[in-house]
């Protein structure tokens, strides 16, 4: 039996995941449609170096080629001056300042500002801070801004290994396995999916939300509660054993609270205070525990007016002065102060606390507390392996981008997440071990609870002709590094838990030993490591110990100095003292970060188009190709050519099984690649060939054998065998009649997964409704046999269509043609191949009592309406199963690409789950639920049917969602699977008459469409379910989306009769609320 502490455990990963999945959501759909969900105007990092900078600015370019930040986002990240160490509030000033100089160098800013004086801003640092109109100007503009800014700068003493990459993007596979052919996601990405939600806490009122780099904060931060004309800092509740080690707020006793959050005045401050300060200060709360302060500050209104003031005005004055003093300005105990008046008097003894009072003083700052939110922190290695091990490892994708052997060939634990890695036979990789961006080769041996990060066997195993043997013990860590002016690079080791900060005085270590005992082993001196050990700090961080040698050497010096006794002791400290050697801090100034990414780079372009060649030439496409091509574009000049050798193996795929490999798919994965080529010409002519066989392959699952009979063998064209008028002349004409009427459906959930080639492959399940308008059945079909030859056809709107030569009506119908559903239903109901026609003309008349793109299944209903009609003529099979499976194939030749949900929720009456599934024939399931009177009556009191006046168009939609199935898009293809589980959710929710539970799957299912396509959903939707949201328990636009019909489920009948009545009076909605019911038969 599962205990409770599992039990807690499972629960809290699945919120984790929820909330991360939810952000991810509302990261894609800000990038995807920014103009539908804002995004940050401009995000800024801060850099140690300008080298660290050069290769963060590499970082967020790459972010926006992936589609983790919008190209309309101003990216920036700004060095630290000169290098030197200002602090953190001295660079949150400096950031701003930089920004605003390099927004006015790209063209933004105040119209009022002539050219001449944009040119003085620009040139003379001075000149601007003289001229206090210019900056209030520029500031007045620049604060209507959102902008991020997220502190990354620094060395990174505690976590080493990520010194060359920058801790912020370490990797870190969270939900890794819903995209499994994309980019690793890195730390640096999960900040930004949060922090896309508090964007959204900001509104339209301008302001900065300034976050750490190594600590990622899991919550829903849309729900933020941020005061106006404010700074606001974002707290947890923690126990006092983890506040002694962390910045602690203090908050007045009175505020705004509630089960999720509380916001209240700031009254105090307090860094790593001791238990008697907590109690002293009143920072304890009722429940024993204290705020911590997360490292996240919102900062909006005359704040961040007065803030960015502050940085264009005295930026040079405040970092010239603490670099002349070599003192530093803390954001989270100096800055922040000026907006606690208990600091005001401690302030004023810091570096500039006069000035901050000054500037910032007459503001206040708010803490918002987030009861439920999850403090990552990755401040140190043994922080990183816990949150990739620990509690939270049900969020990680262990297999990213990697290239392994067979088990038989290697030892790899279950457990141990390989990330962009190539492990080649005969290594072995313990326990929970992190490897990253590396190709091991030879008799490599990885102990558990290790890091090995951009470490290249491969290479010297090539070069040497020699087999590299080495062994990493448990619990340490292994990187290497470029460095600038040398071809060599450096391999560097410590152990897990070795702080490179603590001091041989304070029991510092290397490699898990004290320094006593390293020295003592190893023969090494003091004055080995550290040339001044007096005056110098001795620790991990500044001792020259780690050797440029050829690389097996170094290798070999490495296993000695981590404890091997394979070795000579007396000829390895030879080699050792003879050798150059560099420490930590030598590293950290000297890395090649250039070489860092154009290294990086080409390792994930080869083992994406590894990965890729192994799946043309072997496998059945299971990959996503146009998303490895991405990353194999990502390599300089060469990318294309490797995709053009890819493109080159791609006709095997036309010869193998079509039941094993769709020909629709092998067509989509030729197009891919010659879009990866820069062949969009020959990409457009081929995509015809993809729709083509998806319509066959519809044909041949609802075993339609017509279109292959019908089918021209020179044009490819369908076309119908001409009739001969002699043959007919010795029938006599007889007069038959036929009139469809049919109700419309609405879908509760489920819809996706009743679409070809969906639905050709796997399972699906919708639940929907049919239902009358005002009181009637809004399709109606009437079909009669003439005495005149032709076919005659008659939409609602009066348009005529004399057909003379039936056997004119050929594939494929121009997208425009108003008449094309009538026409493809001549072509799949076999009528104009049937005696009737050689006798007699035909005139069809069609009506659809509802507006054009409704998303009501107008179109497929009306076409089943057709097809039965033709059918009854000649006295064909009208069954429901047949006509539905009829007008699945019709969707196809119209070129609209539908499913069969919509004709099934018009020939089925009342409330029906339907299922699919996969086979030859495809096997449709309708099951006909039985509500109860109550249940029908609280349904028609509680679901509005509101026409937003918006024209969708289905099939645009459909065919981005098809195109993404083809590709395998792991994210689409989890997102279709969830709302067919839904629809049997919410179908055993529904028939227990819990309503509400249905309004919560129906939002989770709008969330999934705008997944699937953000387009399905645009501004006055968004504004219509906002305006509607505090009267309801679900909501979502029917069928695909785009527009047409919203279904609003209230949260009772009152609240209904209110909606509507504030829809009927809400001018700047303009819609119309329908009249409806549930058509039983």
């Amino acid at each position: 039996m599962e205990g409770s502490s599992s039990r807690r455990a499972r629960k809290c990963t699945e919120d984790l995941a929820g909330i991360l999945r939810k952000s991810w959501y509302r990261l894609r759909l800000s990038v995807r449609h920014s103009s539908r969900v804002p995004t940050w105007d401009a995000i800024v990092l801060t850099a140690a170096s300008p080298e660290q900078a050069a290769l963060y600015e590499w970082q967020l370019e790459r972010a926006k080629r992936m589609g983790r930040i919008a190209s309309s986002t101003v990216t920036l990240a700004v060095p630290d001056p000169d290098g030197a160490r200002i602090g953190s509030g001295a660079a949150t000033v400096h950031a701003i300042s930089a920004l605003f100089r390099h927004l006015l160098k790209l063209g933004f800013g105040p119209l009022q500002i002539s050219q001449y004086k944009l040119d003085d801003v620009l040139d003379s640092v001075d000149d601007l801070c003289k001229n206090n109109e210019i900056v209030q100007a520029i500031v007045g503009f620049f604060s209507k801004w959102h902008i991020l800014l997220l502190h990354a700068g620094g060395d990174s003493k505690r976590v080493p290994w990520a010194n060359p990459m920058g801790k912020v993007f370490l990797p870190l596979p969270y939900l890794a396995t819903d995209s499994p052919d994309g980019p690793i996601p890195l730390l640096f990405d999960h900040i930004l999916a949060i922090s896309s939600n508090a964007r959204k806490a900001f509104k339209n009122e301008g302001g900065i939300f300034i976050m750490t780099g190594d600590v990622l904060p899991i919550f829903d931060a849309s729900t933020i509660v941020l005061p106006d004309d404010a700074s606001c800092i974002i707290t947890v509740p923690i126990t006092l054993d983890i506040a002694l080690n962390h910045g602690v707020v203090v908050v007045s006793k009175i505020g705004d609270m509630n089960e999720n959050h509380s916001l209240c005045l700031v009254n105090n401050l307090l860094q790593k205070p001791s238990i008697k300060e907590l109690f002293e200060s009143q920072a304890i709360l009722q429940d024993g525990r204290t705020l911590l302060d997360t490292g996240m500050i919102a900062i909006r209104g005359k704040a961040w007016f007065e803030l960015a003031m502050l940085a264009n005005l005295s930026c040079h004055i405040v970092i010239q002065e603490l670099m002349r003093s070599k003192k530093e300005m803390s954001l989270y105990e100096d800055l922040v102060a000026a907006w606690v008046p208990a600091k005001h008097e401690w302030l004023t003894q810091r570096p500039f606390g006069t000035e901050l009072i000054k500037a910032l003083g007459g503001q206040k700052m708010f803490s918002y507390c987030a009861y439920g939110l999850s403090f990552l922190h990755f401040g140190t290695s043994s922080e990183v392996l816990e949150h990739l091990s620990g509690p939270d490892s049900g969020l990680v994708g262990r297999r990213h981008l990697c290239s392994i052997p067979e088990t038989t060939a290697c030892d790899i634990a279950a457990s141990a997440i390989i990330l962009s890695s190539k492990i080649s036979p005969e290594v072995s990789i313990g326990e929970d071990t992190l490897v990253y961006d590396s190709s091991l080769s030879g008799r490599i041996q990885i102990g558990s609870q290790s890091i090995v990060v951009g470490v290249n066997t491969e290479g010297v195993c090539t070069e040497s002709q020699d087999r590299i043997e080495f062994i990493l013990p448990d619990r340490h860590c292994l990187w290497e590094v470029p460095l600038i002016g040398c071809t060599r690079t450096v391999i560097i080791y410590c152990g897990l838990q070795d702080n490179p900060k603590r001091s041989v005085e304070e029991d510092g270590t290397f490699c898990g030993k004290s320094w006593t005992k390293v020295l003592l082993d190893l023969g090494i001196q003091e004055t080995d490591l550290w040339s001044s050990p007096v005056t110098q700090e001795k620790c991990l961080w500044t001792a020259k110990i780690f050797s440029i040698q050829t690389p097996l050497k170094m290798f070999s010096l490495g296993m000695w100095l981590m404890g091997s006794r394979s070795f000579n002791r007396i000829d390895m400290l030879s080699m050792w003292e003879s050798s150059q050697r560099v420490s930590l801090e030598e590293l950290h100034r000297s890395i090649d970060f250039c070489r860092i990414c154009m290294s990086s780079s080409k390792h994930n372009a080869d083992l994406a188009c590894g990965i890729a060649k192994a799946c043309l030439a072997y496998g059945l496409l299971g990959r996503d190709i146009s998303q490895l091509c991405e990353q194999i574009l990502e390599k300089d000049n060469t990318g294309t050519d490797a995709c053009k050798k890819l493109l080159a193996l791609s006709p095997v795929l036309q010869a193998q099984n079509p039941g094993v490999l769709p020909l629709s798919r092998a067509y989509q994965v030729q197009v891919d690649l010659l879009r990866a080529c820069g062949d969009e010409s020959s990409a457009c002519s081929l995509e015809q060939e993809v729709w083509t066989a998806v319509a066959h392959e519809t044909a041949s699952a609802v075993k339609f054998d017509n279109l292959d009979h019908m089918r021209d063998s020179s044009s490819g064209q369908i076309c119908m065998p001409r009739v001969n008028s002699n043959q007919g002349r010795t029938l006599s004409y007889q007069p038959r009649r036929a009139v469809i009427e049919l109700p419309v459906r609405i879908d509760f959930v489920g819809g996706w997964s009743d679409t070809p080639p969906w639905s050709l492959e796997r399972s699906g399940c919708v639940l929907n409704v049919a239902i009358t308008l005002h009181g009637s059945l809004p399709i109606r079909a009437e079909i009669e046999t003439t005495e005149n030859t032709g076919i005659l056809i008659i939409d609602d709107a009066n348009n005529r269509l004399h057909i003379k030569d039936p056997g004119s009506i050929c594939t494929p119908f121009n997208k425009d043609d108003p008449f094309r559903l009538v026409k493809s239903a001549l072509v799949v109901s076999g009528i104009l191949h049937h005696k009737i026609i050689m006798k007699s003309g035909l005139k069809i008349r069609t009506f659809a009592a509802v507006p054009r793109g409704s998303g009501l299944g107008t179109s497929s209903i009306l076409a089943a309406a057709v097809v039965k009609g033709f059918l009854r003529l000649i006295e064909g099979d009208e069954s429901n199963e047949n006509v539905a499976r009829i007008v699945l194939v019709l969707e196809q030749i119209m070129g609209t690409g539908g499913g069969w949900q919509d004709q099934i929720g018009g020939l089925y009456p009342g409330i029906k789950c339907s299922y699919s599934f996969p086979g030859q024939p495809l096997k449709l399931q309708v099951i006909p639920l039985v509500p109860s009177t109550q249940l029908v009556r609280q349904l028609q009191e509680r679901l509005l049917l509101v026409f937003t006046g918006q024209v969708r168009l289905a099939n645009q939609v459909l065919q981005k969602v098809v195109i993404r199935y083809l590709r395998r898009d792991n994210m689409l293809i989890t997102s279709i699977k969830r709302l067919a589980t839904l629809a049997r959710l919410a179908r055993e929710a529904l028939m227990n008459g819990d309503l509400d539970e249905v309004g919560d799957i129906m939002l989770e299912a709008w969330r999934l469409h705008q997944e699937l396509d953000p387009y399905c959903s645009n501004e006055f939707v968004d504004k219509l379910f906002a305006f509607a949201d505090p009267y309801c328990s679900g909501y979502k636009l029917v069928g695909a989306g785009g527009g047409g019909f919203a279904l609003l489920l209230a949260r009772d009948h009152n609240c209904a009769l209110e909606l509507r009545k504030a829809l009927e009076d809400a001018s700047h909605l303009e819609v119309q609320v329908y009249n409806w019911s549930i058509f039983l038969g």
